[in-house]
């Protein structure tokens, strides 16, 4: 048995079809000055033909998945009309006398690179997105053959050492039943393709693509992230046997997507949201039962462009979610840069701690300029919907009465100028610094609501960097420290007449959801896939058995203890 990521859930069983790498060979001898010109504009001319090709895959996408994974292709077609990127490479062929190919390489290693030196699991994966690209580019340059898994005829379970969005978006998913991939995480394109095809999938497996051979017979557990390559005759009969049960527990969630987050006593009702980081994001939150949006990331407004976005282009932007979702309620995050989120047009200094740094909510308070622009905009797209906004990275009360002050300057000159928005515009933080948990009384006074940001919150109350695979097993979201912190918010907003929320990634966690839902949790938001599966919880359990578990949790001293609480708890109310 291989263990991976589990990036799309179900299980198949079928026949191996393991899809090879082409060798592409990149020539780094100079180029007389006489050819660099021609090398430019064998580049250019590679750059339209990746363009012309990416624009029939997008077409097929939407027309097969819709527009929202078409969109996907959109951001690609943006980076082969990024002048920056693109020039940068034409650059350093005429200045360095090297070959299209070696330049391109070049300068793709470089982004590459910096988006995998970043933190952010979201923003780590988009190197995937250059590779990509860089791969079509370069295939064109070389005039290599791009194959394409639309040729595929047969059932098969599709292997690879990694599988580009290109690759998925072509698939024919009649014939490709199910894939593993060597590399990837849950955030990859490739996982998020998965979800939309509603294939099973296993990422970040190493070597499957090595350890597979076409024509095995192979199982892909996407529920746990396993894959078993020439199963016995006894585990393919249990694995049959568990394929039944998860469709009919499929079958089960999809009667959910319309009825209220509330336990089975009908004592406690929650609302349920999903987090989204662009508009296209709501469809998918809204095929899976979101009462609202959570958390809106607005810094993905800010990326792969040279330039801030203006106030009307937020302004769209917000407003397309906001009319969307309507009714429902939208949380937008005020921006959220620094640490490993970098804009290029934006000159941040080199710190020895940027996570610590100059970021969020400093910055913005710093540069007033670039959150009154944002603020204005999320007030004009308040009079379309119900929006609310929320501060990053709040640490005393000072902060949230500077920026509120601000919202009122935006408030100020929208009057001035005659333009409607949500008078009543609801105002938040995240709770995602340790001082802030600890004052939640103090800060309570300040805001009509919490959202608190588990990721960062448990990073810095156990000075754990999670990312770093010699301690990340120290990450633990059930440590007590972390229970009581947790608590002690939701406590104090209750005593406050406010109302606390969850938008890290522990509000998806179905170990944590009774322990949640019983400290008095108002609000869990999520990634939208996982919303079926923490309604479907909730409503298994009573309040007053919530609340049991919540009180033992809170008692216990070991993670391991909590765990083995909550496990033997689901087992109860789910079986």
């Amino acid at each position: 048995m291989l263990k991976g990521v589990a990036a799309s859930p179900g299980i198949e069983i079928g026949k191996v079809y393991v899809l090879k790498d082409q060798e592409i060979t990149i020539n780094t001898n100079i180029v007389p000055q006489e050819k660099v010109e021609e090398e430019v504009e064998k580049f250019d001319s590679a750059v339209k033909d990746s363009h012309d090709q990416l624009e029939q895959i997008k077409e097929k996408a939407e027309k097969e998945l819709g527009k929202e994974k078409g969109e996907i292709f959109a951001a690609h077609l943006m980076i082969l009309d990024d002048n920056v990127f693109l020039n940068e490479v034409r650059e350093k062929i005429k200045s360095n006398c090297v070959t299209a190919e070696n330049s391109l390489s070049q300068v793709v290693d470089k982004y590459v690179a910096m988006f995998n030196g970043m933190e952010d699991e979201y923003l780590k994966e988009r190197a995937a997105d250059i590779k990509d690209i860089s791969i079509r580019i370069l295939k064109n340059i070389l005039g290599l053959d791009i194959k394409s898994l639309a040729e595929i005829d047969e059932e098969v379970i599709l292997i690879a050492k990694d599988l580009t969005p290109s690759d998925t978006a072509q698939m024919n998913k009649e014939m490709v039943k199910a894939f593993a991939t060597d590399m990837g995480g849950r955030t990859s394109h490739t996982a998020i393709m998965a979800r939309s095809l509603e294939i099973p999938a296993v990422v970040g497996l190493i070597d499957i693509s090595k350890k597979a051979k076409d024509g095995e017979l192979v199982i892909i557990d996407g529920n746990k992230g396993e894959v078993l390559v020439n199963p016995d005759d006894l585990t393919l009969k249990e694995y049959k046997r568990l394929q039944d049960e998860y469709y009919h527990y499929v079958d089960e969630l999809k009667k959910l997507k319309d009825k209220p987050c509330q336990t089975k006593d009908e004592k406690r009702r929650v609302d349920i949201a999903a987090n989204i980081g662009t508009p296209k994001d709501c469809e998918g939150a809204l095929n899976n039962g979101a009462e609202g949006i959570g958390l809106y990331r607005t810094e993905f407004l800010y990326m792969d462009r040279s330039s801030l976005p203006t106030e009307d282009e937020q302004f769209e932007a917000y407003k397309a979610v906001a009319v969307a979702m309507s009714p429902r309620p939208v949380i937008i995050r005020t921006l959220d840069i620094g640490g490993d989120k970098k804009l290029s047009y934006l000159e941040m200094p080199n710190e020895m701690n940027p996570f610590l740094g100059w970021r969020a909510i400093r910055l913005c308070l710093d540069r007033k300029d670039i959150l009154k622009t944002q603020l204005k905009a999320i007030l004009r797209a308040s009079h379309y919907g119900k929006l609310r906004v929320m501060y990053p990275m709040i640490s005393n009360a000072e902060e949230i009465r500077k920026a509120n002050a601000v919202l009122q300057e935006a408030k100020d000159e929208l009057d001035k100028e005659e333009v409607p928005y949500d008078k009543n515009l609801e105002v938040g933080i995240m709770v995602e610094i340790p001082s802030a948990a600890v004052i939640a009384d103090i800060l309570a006074k300040e805001v009509d609501f919490f959202s608190i940001g588990t990721n960062d919150l448990i990073q810095y109350s156990l000075a754990v960097d999670r990312m770093n695979e010699h301690i990340s097993y120290l990450y633990e979201p059930l440590h007590p420290a972390v229970l009581r912190l947790i608590k002690n918010v939701i406590d104090a907003s209750h005593e406050a007449g406010k109302w606390t929320g969850m938008c890290g990634e522990m509000a998806g966690d179905l170990a944590a959801t009774p322990i949640l839902l019983g400290m008095g949790l108002d609000e869990f938001s999520m990634s939208a896939v996982s919303i079926p599966r923490v309604k479907k919880i909730i409503r298994s359990m009573t309040y007053e058995d919530a609340q049991e578990v919540a009180r033992k949790a809170l008692g216990m001293d070991k993670p391991e203890e909590i765990k083995e609480l909550v496990k033997c708890f689901l087992n109860k109310v789910t079986n």
